[in-house]
């Protein structure tokens, strides 16, 4: 390399003037080559930019984008969600985006909705042929409200949401948690006693008095020639109060009721694409509130319809309770998706062993318990007769006694294949009883597997053809 001589000045700097001056020269010199070098520099920062991202969204899936903000005050909202499509917005964005009213009662799997003179798609997971059948059969004539959810209990999918509510169109009954949940609670004060005090469905148990009274002087240990002995499975199936009081005071207590109420959902959040208020559970120092409340002989503990399908879907998914959706894809007007539901499990509330026998228990009712009238003859019927159907009802009148509340809540699951569907419904009653709540379910039941097996009839059929052919 050739090195041109530096050209001569003349100056009258002598000593520390002169280095200060060969100091500026130098950096005079230092800051034209690094302009020069600019756009080489840029290429290489940006190349150094593109591979750190890269490697971030590949372990952390996260994107080098936008994040959408879903507020009506922003004016660049719509900017916002074009930014927004590698990374897909949230149930609680959802919740933003639409209008909850607008999910009551479809009869249509997709709707159009505008939000910031934006349009955008809604397909949901209802199963339409179930949803209307249950539309079409809704008796409003003695009721004051009536919640019916439908649910895959292994993806957490909602196949029907129908409501009613006398007072308000607009209210949706299915995600009310203002509903005493009366004995429903009894599934859960089951699965803590079969883990807490090892009991099976066989196990012997005593109580004096009525079945579904509950008296303090029902809660005492003691056995004399009026004692009643009962199976665990049958207190279960016959929803016998006293039973279940004693296990809630003098077997279990209320720290264990608490912690399997909180594992099975009470007073938690639900996580939905339209908000939902915790259903409600306290207890108190007292142990006769125990027995209340381990038996749903109170007014207090509360559930949504929604709520309960997660309960049993928990006894269905081997004790894991899932997460609940109803909308399985939202695309903005360019046709990109912008949200898409997928499967979430929440927490381990009992064991695979102890969701087995709640299981048994829940198929007793139906066979010889509070449930058996309204799925007689069940096992005859060209349906029902190849599903294995389990459940628990529960009644208890309003505080002004002018309104019943009707609970069922259950399962259906294919005996020869792996299909299943989880019910929960409740009906208020008013002066006269109309259709009950585990006759709603019996219909949904049948009405799903009808088509059910009809498709996979269809599917097997073709299947054969092309196999011959």
């Amino acid at each position: 390399m050739i090195h041109e001589r530096p050209k001569t000045y003349r100056t009258n700097f002598k000593g520390s003037n002169w280095r200060n001056y060969q100091k500026k020269l130098k950096r005079t010199a230092a800051v034209n080559k690094f302009i020069k070098n600019i756009p080489k520099y840029s290429a290489v920062l940006l190349s150094v930019l593109i591979f750190v991202c890269g490697i971030i969204s590949s372990l952390g899936g996260i994107a080098c984008h936008y994040t959408p903000i879903l507020n009506d005050n922003k004016s660049d909202n719509k900017a916002d969600i074009h930014h927004s499509h590698k990374k897909l917005i949230t149930k609680r964005d959802v919740q933003t985006l639409i209008d909850g009213k607008s999910l009551i009662n479809l009869n249509e799997k997709s709707f159009d909705f505008v939000f910031n003179e934006q349009n955008f798609r809604v397909d949901t997971s209802l199963d339409i042929p179930l949803q209307q059948f249950m539309l079409d059969n809704l008796d409003q004539s003695t009721a004051q409200y009536i919640g019916i959810v439908a649910m895959d209990p292994n993806t957490g999918r909602i196949l029907s949401m129908v409501s009613y509510d006398k007072t308000s169109q607009y209210n949706n009954s299915c995600i009310d948690n203002s509903f005493p949940a009366a004995s429903i609670f009894k599934i859960v004060t089951a699965a803590a006693a079969i883990e807490k005090c090892n009991f099976n469905s066989g196990s012997i148990l005593k109580y004096n008095g009525g079945k579904h009274t509950l008296y303090k002087s029902q809660l005492k240990k003691r056995t004399n020639r009026y004692t009643n002995k009962i199976t665990f499975r049958d207190s279960f199936a016959q929803s016998v109060n006293p039973v279940f009081g004693k296990i809630g005071s003098l077997y279990l207590g209320k720290t264990v009721l608490e912690n399997y109420a909180e594992a099975f959902g009470f007073n938690q959040n639900i996580d939905f694409e339209i908000p939902v208020a915790p259903s409600y559970i306290y207890l108190s120092d007292e142990p006769y509130q125990w027995a209340e409340i381990a038996c749903g002989f109170n007014q207090e503990t509360t559930l949504s319809p929604l709520h309960g399908a997660l309960i049993i879907s928990a006894i269905l998914n081997q004790g894991r309770l899932v997460e609940p959706t109803v909308v399985d894809q939202i695309t903005d007007e360019t046709g990109q998706v912008i949200y898409r539901s997928h499967l979430v499990t929440l927490n381990q509330a009992i064991t695979p062993k102890s969701a087995k026998v709640v299981n048994n228990l829940m198929e007793a009712t139906i066979k010889s318990g509070t449930c058996r009238k309204a799925f007689r003859g069940y096992r005859k019927d060209q349906i029902l007769s190849k599903l294995n159907i389990g459940g628990k009802s529960g009644s208890i009148d309003n505080k002004t006694h002018d309104a019943r509340y009707d609970w069922f809540v259950g399962f259906a699951e294919e005996k020869d294949g792996h299909e299943k569907l989880v019910m929960s419904v409740i009906v208020a009653h008013e002066k006269y009883i109309g259709t009950r709540a585990s006759h709603y379910a019996r219909m949904a039941m049948k009405q799903y597997f009808r088509n059910y097996f009809a498709k996979k009839s269809s599917n097997l059929f073709y299947a054969g053809r092309q196999r011959g052919s």
